[in-house]
């Protein structure tokens, strides 16, 4: 297949590229740069143009038969303080994409959903059929791409794989690429950053949780099984099968002393901590259920936490 990776040069994008090179598929890369790196991009065609940016997109996607979308902003709280900057990315420029899609004859398309969707729910592991209630804009907006991509399944015949997935981490095993974030606010590499003073102690939003030691529960998957599940998924959709919307995930969950032990660990390094209050709409625990993922895809998350915080160290270090 010759597939377009639309925010091909950003984290997990970067990761699918290679997965899908791996797999022998032909891949071209779709990224403004906003919050990608060329760098990341590297040994690819990159297209650098904006997502809204119909006149940009239709000359490429009438060169490949099926579409990655990652190009999404994604901090939960920059998208409640800055709504307006999440629908006209998330929503309105997806749409652009969605409809540049049917106009030049792309039928497949993989979309980078998120757990956010469900809100805070009645029930952990979580199941798909958890009721969708996002609790900010960011769950909001990736939720009405799910319904678009609903509708034009059932108007245009445009099979999808939505792909609802947890805390995303770790690095590619190369070392050669990862999680490059600017601000970084993810865990496991503010940690590293903590432990090696680049930055303060890090905040540690609330101790008082009902969990077994007080702090956030989240299911950490690695990049490389997140990259894994799209190129299956959308091996599938070539195979002729449904649209599917599925949680990705490990089905087990790790506080945040759990992750920060962890990585004590395997860098020999203290993380210095301090306490912060909660913030607002975190829930206590986030777990995917995985296993309808892992029956209609016969797919399963390999790598383990030490995996996870291991290969992003790694690429930590590489990349001073």
């Amino acid at each position: 297949m010759v597939v377009l990776v639309v925010g091909g040069a950003g984290y997990i994008g970067s990761h699918a590229a290679r997965t899908l090179r791996r797999r022998g598929h032909e891949v071209v890369i779709f990224d403004n740069l906003s919050t990608g790196h060329a760098f990341l991009a590297d040994g690819f065609e990159l297209i650098q143009a904006d997502m809204g940016d119909a006149a940009a997109l239709s000359p490429v996607l009438r060169r490949v038969d099926s579409v990655m979308h990652f190009a999404a902003h994604a901090y939960v709280g920059e998208s409640v303080e800055n709504p307006r900057k999440y629908f006209r990315n998330n929503v309105e420029a997806g749409l652009v994409l969605l409809n540049a899609c049917v106009d030049c004859g792309v039928r497949r398309i993989i979309f980078s959903s998120t757990c956010a969707v469900y809100g805070v729910p009645a029930k952990v592991p979580i199941p798909e059929d958890t009721p969708r209630q996002p609790v900010n804009p960011y769950g909001v907006s990736k939720l009405f791409f799910e319904y678009a991509l609903e509708a034009y399944d059932r108007a245009y015949g445009l099979r999808y794989a939505a792909l609802r997935y947890f805390n995303a981490a770790g690095a590619d095993e190369s070392g050669e690429i990862g999680e490059l974030h600017q601000p970084e606010s993810h865990l496991i590499p503010s940690a590293f950053l903590a432990a090696t003073g680049a930055r303060p102690a890090l905040d540690l939003f609330g101790t008082d949780y009902p969990t077994p030691d007080g702090t956030c529960i989240r299911d950490y998957i690695h990049v490389n099984d997140l990259a894994d599940a799209h190129v299956t998924a959308l091996e599938r959709l070539a195979g002729g099968a449904n649209s599917i919307a599925v949680n990705l995930g490990t089905g087990h969950g790790y506080s945040v002393k759990e992750v920060l032990n962890k990585i004590e660990e395997v860098t020999g390094h203290e993380v210095p901590v301090r306490v912060a209050p909660r913030r607002p709409g975190d829930p206590p625990a986030l777990v995917a259920n995985p296993a309808l993922a892992e029956s209609l895809l016969q797919w399963k998350a390999k790598r383990s936490l030490d995996e996870i915080v291991t290969t992003a160290w790694k690429w930590m270090q590489r990349k001073k």
